[in-house]
């Protein structure tokens, strides 16, 4: 089953052409200005741009006034209706036309020694190294679809060692509609921003002492880790996984015998010497599970194994794609390895995708993908375990299962790991933000390479197959999805503080002291409010915290043995008793209820 890649529609179309027609515009503003590149993204476009230097040699930059001078220039563009010509070069042709762009000189020379064949797109007067696709004019792109956003700095490349250019983001729709849609839609984004949430409700904050995407956990937060790593426990338990633990570091042997090295040496971080050995910090878990699955000998009763570890990796991600909890240095990973037969594979398989399934479901999540990634042919004993026909049958096979079960999914060709094709879970939050959330891998590389066997009913010995699974992901990347998708209205469950009591004058604190010790004792995170403020006051820092049950006592609940509960929804509930309460959250808590 599949549907049309993004990269093949008319809205990617439409966002190339309006990243080319920003490119002649800011050019007309900045003759000096040398090009870097401008793709098309997930909900519009952007292009680098180096300006040079002044006169007293200082790098030039955008003015806060040049957006609109270029948004308006690009509508007049757009208005004169200039045809996207495609032209196949030579290497001599293509160097002389854009030889005073520097940037588009180095990108030339890679595609010469590849020996790709080199391309260029001319609207009017400007021209640009492209593969394409465009649109056939400028005149259909909708100028009223259209926006320039933001500028930001941005390294050459993504490389922080070389220069750093000037991106503009912009965006484009089909209609003027669309495009008011997604603003207002952007706008909802700021005041769900996990990165401001995060710090409000006390749930992480990142310092630069520290280190950049080494986020450190608040006790909000670590309730957050908690609940999530507990939820997990219980569907691996019902699941018959097996829990293991290891190392933070390990030898350079290790990920030379996995093949991570030196493939993967770029996004670790750099190694220790120690007596004599190179150790890293591990970036993944297999590698060790690996090991536990081969030190012992295994037999077809033994399978299928499932090993699981809430165990933290560390990945060097470069600076510029930092962000908040969605893109870390550090991350605690919900990973297991399921070592099986071919016989099994389907249903373990189809396992992983249902508890994905379920979780969604728990969630609220409505919106997702399901994509096959696979390898590329031209790729293999590069940046894929050279074995073609190990490749078509283990992406027939995954493709199989899908279709057989009715899980909708699309196929991406070239995004597969290097040990075998992966399904890869794309994921969208309430207000429409896209995340990558999980994998569900079919690994036939690495087991022989670990030399790891299992005796099958015939007394012979036999390769396992392994299943990487992560339906949580990263805790770090989950955690920070949940606070946009929430937007900090955690459901009672999953809420780092329950219950707040909140005691009308301090001849109450002690009946709310009691309330909240039953709370406790009874398994509900609660906490009362003993100061003297004023109760509306009182009310009004529970609600900028998000808690949901705020209880109300004051001398008529105190004669009574009662408590007034209001939800952070705003309904209310008088002459609740505190038997009734206690009933109500812990049903709440033990449902994982979506509603309060």
């Amino acid at each position: 089953m599949s549907e049309q890649p993004y990269e093949q529609s008319d809205l990617y179309k439409l966002r190339h052409t309006a990243a080319h027609i920003l490119a002649q515009a800011v050019l007309e503003l900045y003759p000096q200005a040398k090009l870097g590149i401008g793709p098309p993204i997930a909900d519009g476009f952007y292009y680098d741009f180096d300006l040079g230097v002044d006169a007293n040699g200082r790098s030039q930059t955008f003015h806060p006034d040049d957006l609109p001078k270029l948004e308006k220039r690009m509508r007049q563009i757009i208005a004169e209706k200039h045809s996207l010509v495609y032209e196949e070069v030579s290497l001599d042709e293509v160097r002389r036309r854009l030889a005073d762009q520097s940037y588009k000189l180095e990108l030339i020379n890679e595609l010469a020694e590849k020996g790709e064949k080199i391309s260029l797109y001319q609207h009017d007067s400007f021209v640009d190294l492209c593969r394409g696709p465009h649109v056939a004019h400028t005149g259909k792109i909708p100028a009223d679809g259209l926006k320039l956003m933001t500028v930001a700095g941005a390294y050459w490349r993504g490389d922080e060692k070389r220069p750093q250019l000037q991106r503009i983001y912009g965006t484009a729709w089909p209609s003027k509609k669309e495009l008011k849609a997604h603003l207002a839609m952007l706008e909802e984004a700021k005041k769900r921003d996990h990165r401001v949430l995060g710090r409000e409700l006390e749930i992480f904050i990142l310092d630069e002492d520290v280190g950049p995407g080494l986020p450190l956990w608040l006790p909000n937060g670590n309730i957050l880790r908690e609940e999530m790593e507990k939820l997990a426990h219980e569907m691996e338990d019902k699941a018959n996984y097996l829990r293991v633990s290891t190392p933070h570091i390990a030898k350079e042997a290790l990920y030379l015998q996995s093949g991570h090295l030196p493939y993967y040496a770029d996004d670790m971080y750099p190694p220790m010497d120690s007596e004599g050995s190179r150790y890293y910090l591990k970036p993944m878990n297999c590698p060790f599970h690996h090991k536990i699955f081969a030190s012992k000998p295994r037999s077809y009763r033994d399978l299928p194994l499932r090993l699981s570890e809430y165990g933290m990796v560390y990945r060097y991600e470069q600076s510029g794609t930092l962000m908040g909890l969605l893109r870390v240095r550090a991350a605690q990973q919900n990973d297991a390895h399921i070592y099986c037969s071919e016989a099994q594979l389907e249903e373990e398989f189809m396992a992983v995708i249902d508890l994905y399934r379920h979780y969604f479901s728990l969630f609220g999540i409505e919106k997702y993908v399901m994509r096959l990634s696979k390898h590329s042919k031209e790729k293999l004993g590069v940046k894929y375990v050279d074995n073609e026909p190990m490749w078509l049958k283990a992406e027939r096979i995954v493709r199989e299962v899908m279709l057989k079960h009715d899980v909708p999914f699309v196929e991406a060709e070239d995004e597969a790991a290097f040990y075998g094709p992966k399904i890869d879970v794309q994921i969208w939050s309430a207000i429409g933000r896209e995340f990558s959330l999980a994998t569900n891998q079919l690994d036939f590389g690495v087991p022989p390479r670990f030399d790891l066997t299992f005796t099958n009913p015939q007394g012979e010995l036999e390769t396992p197959w392994c299943i990487h699974r992560a339906p949580l992901g990263a805790h770090e990347r989950f955690i920070g999805f949940l606070i946009e998708h929430y937007a900090g209205n955690f459901p009672i469950w999953l809420a780092p503080e329950q219950v707040r009591v909140i005691p009308i004058t301090d001849e109450q604190n002690e009946y709310a002291g009691q309330i909240v010790d039953q709370l406790k004792a009874s398994g509900v995170r609660a906490q009362a409010m003993l100061e003297s403020d004023r109760m509306q006051a009182k009310i009004r820092q529970a609600q900028e915290m998000k808690v949901p049950y705020m209880l109300i006592v004051g001398e008529r609940e105190a004669e009574a043995g009662t408590v007034s509960l209001r939800k952070r929804d705003g309904s209310r509930q008088n002459g609740l008793s505190l038997a009734a309460l206690a009933a109500l959250v812990q049903e709440k808590i033990a449902s994982r209820a979506a509603d309060l």
